[in-house]
């Protein structure tokens, strides 16, 4: 009896040691805690940047307060949104990558993406839109498309959603706290971005 390619997958990924054995650059200055969720039969995924702290300390994604602000974005509690059968949860990068000189989260390790990215994808086969948050996942998602900014490329966001691509990518900011002068300053995101977003969230998990 064939065995289930995705959960094999997700296993590997959670023993996944990369960023400590075969790192490209400095080993992650910590033990590895890959967090990721998904499931064959999800239509939304959700490409993030990389756990924080209280992620990792607790291996549940975006358990934290950035968390409780994208499942307001979204329209939904956390029963939906850990519900990997309705929502798949796939970050550039599983580990929590340590801190910078400042005390904020460096960027995701440099080892992931290439390695398990596309991998885990394949094995998404009706995932029909994909929310990319920050920088980091739009430049992987988006490629070319993606603009100068991220104000920019959230500002393209009807053009990557009526593309004839599939899935559609939808780009957001960082739901963090630390964006709230961010969000003063383009009211537009709540005014024309978010009840879209309610929409395709409520159409694709409920």
């Amino acid at each position: 009896m064939a065995g289930d390619p995705l959960k094999e997958l997700l296993q590997d990924i959670r023993l996944c040691r990369l960023c400590v054995e075969e790192p490209l650059g400095n080993c992650l200055p910590h033990e590895p805690r890959p967090v990721v969720q998904a499931a064959a039969v999800a239509r939304l995924a959700i490409a993030g940047q990389a756990p924080g702290v209280r992620v990792h300390n607790t291996g549940i994604p975006f358990n934290d307060p950035s968390g409780d602000r994208l499942r307001d974005w979204m329209g939904i509690g956390r029963e939906t949104f850990y519900d990997e059968k309705r929502l798949a949860i796939v970050p550039m990068g599983f580990c929590f990558p340590g801190l910078d000189h400042k005390g904020g989260d460096l960027p995701p390790r440099k080892e992931c993406a290439p390695h398990w990215r596309a991998r885990v994808f394949e094995q998404l086969p009706n995932i029909e839109l994909v929310l990319v948050i920050g920088m980091y996942a739009q430049a992987w998602h988006l490629g070319a498309l993606r603009r100068k900014t991220l104000t920019q490329t959230v500002q393209a966001w009807r053009e990557f959603t009526t593309a004839q691509t599939h899935p559609a990518v939808l780009p957001l900011p960082h739901p963090s706290w630390r964006n709230n002068s961010w969000l003063r300053k383009n009211p537009w995101f709540e005014g024309d971005v978010l009840p879209y977003l309610r929409g395709e969230v409520g159409r694709l998990v409920r």
